[in-house]
């Protein structure tokens, strides 16, 4: 992957380039970006540019043998780690080795890809993957080898938040003191979850949500789109090219939770003194909670966009509301009005409680039925 193919981030692109010109590479570097803003391509064009030797012409010919191992994510001294959990396929201890073909798919396929996708393509989205500390072992003995081609080792740890207590310490000491020639380089979209000896090692990068002029321009090169369609997906994908290219899809999972939570909402409205409503509520909670873990998180993330939506609706700032409901008969101009000052903190907070249990393997039934009785409470609070 080269950084001509990767949308915008030009003063990234330089500061990357300009470092490894001039021999100044960082043995640890953490890349800190949202998701779909291109934190995942932009470390495997690093990595290319460095173990291939580069120049800013990129695939120039200097190195042409080495720049097709790229092409298929094969080259010998570029490793990955990235979060794993059981599967049919591997029973127990399972580490990234063991899917690396399926990694190479995602690489291909979505290289801006979220956790969520790369969960959907395992067929674990009942289970939360991890970085585990028999993938720390894996990773200390790899990079105890010499390099294949004799020059960098390159470390790559996708969603480095996913790094469980135990797999960080143990690669802690190698992280502050690799050997040489070796680099890691860690993704993640929440800093707050690293902890804060993994991160105070690290040099940190980070990546803004992508320019809505370069998402249009990456969708009609990769779609061949008209630009006025291009355009107005890349307004609604709000910095993330991962969103903008499953609405082109139409394979966005926002569809399926617009509805839920539009029946969501309308039960919330209907339960204020209505027993059989209740039973609406209860009904969705069950039919929300046989989904898988990660499903429950994205769906609960998408209700927070939409609140947010909502609110800036409310108060007059009509440009920076990219939502179009898809549903008949849902207009967010009339539910706007039921979200504002006195309301939004506390919905905002129970959301992220809600995230915050079901991500700790709480009962999803009981946190979500609990969930729509404090909504059914807060929608009916009177703006200040």
């Amino acid at each position: 992957m080269l950084f001509s193919d990767i949308l915008g981030l030009q003063h990234i692109k330089k500061h990357l380039t300009t470092s490894a010109d001039h021999g100044r590479i960082p043995h640890a570097q953490l890349f800190i970006g949202p998701e779909g803003s291109g934190t995942l391509p932009m470390a495997i064009a690093y990595a290319q540019y460095i173990l291939c030797g580069n120049s800013n012409a990129e695939n120039d010919g200097n190195n042409q043998a080495c720049n097709l191992k790229f092409n298929n994510y094969s080259h010998p001294d570029l490793h990955f780690a990235f979060p794993v959990t059981t599967t049919d396929k591997v029973k127990k201890h399972p580490v990234s080795s063991a899917f690396l073909e399926e990694w190479r798919q995602l690489l291909t396929q979505q290289p801006y890809g979220n956790l969520f996708d790369w969960y959907r393509l395992l067929g674990v989205d009942n289970k939360q993957g991890q970085i585990g500390v028999d993938e720390a072992q894996d990773i200390v003995k790899s990079l105890s080898l010499k390099a294949y081609e004799g020059g960098y080792k390159i470390m790559l740890i996708w969603m480095a938040e996913k790094l469980n207590t135990q797999a960080a310490n143990k690669l802690l000491k190698l992280i502050e003191e690799p050997p040489n020639k070796t680099i890691f380089l860690l993704i993640a979209e929440d800093e707050e979850q690293i902890i804060n000896t993994i991160r105070s090692r690290c040099q940190i990068i980070h990546f803004p949500p992508l320019a809505e002029e370069d998402i249009k321009n990456g969708l009609i090169k990769q779609f061949d789109i008209n630009e006025a369609d291009a355009t107005k997906i890349a307004h609604q994908a709000e910095g993330n090219y991962n969103k903008a290219c499953d609405l082109v899809y139409h394979d966005s999972e926002d569809t399926q939770f617009e509805k839920w939570f539009i029946f969501w909402i309308r039960s919330a409205f209907k339960a204020k003194g209505n027993k059989a409503a209740i039973h609406d509520l209860i009904g969705w909670s069950e039919e929300i909670a046989k989904t898988g873990r990660e499903t429950q998180k994205q769906f609960l993330n998408f209700c927070l966009d939409f609140f947010r939506q909502a609110l800036l609706l409310n108060y007059g700032a009509e440009d920076l509301v990219f939502f179009e409901a898809k549903a008949e008969k849902f207009d967010l101009s009339k539910f706007a009005p039921f979200v504002h000052n006195n309301n939004i903190l506390d919905i905002s907070n129970e959301l992220q409680d809600a995230i915050y249990h079901i991500e700790r393997n709480g009962n999803s039934k009981i946190i979500l039925t609990d969930l729509s009785i404090k909504l059914t409470r807060l929608l009916h609070a009177k703006q200040e």
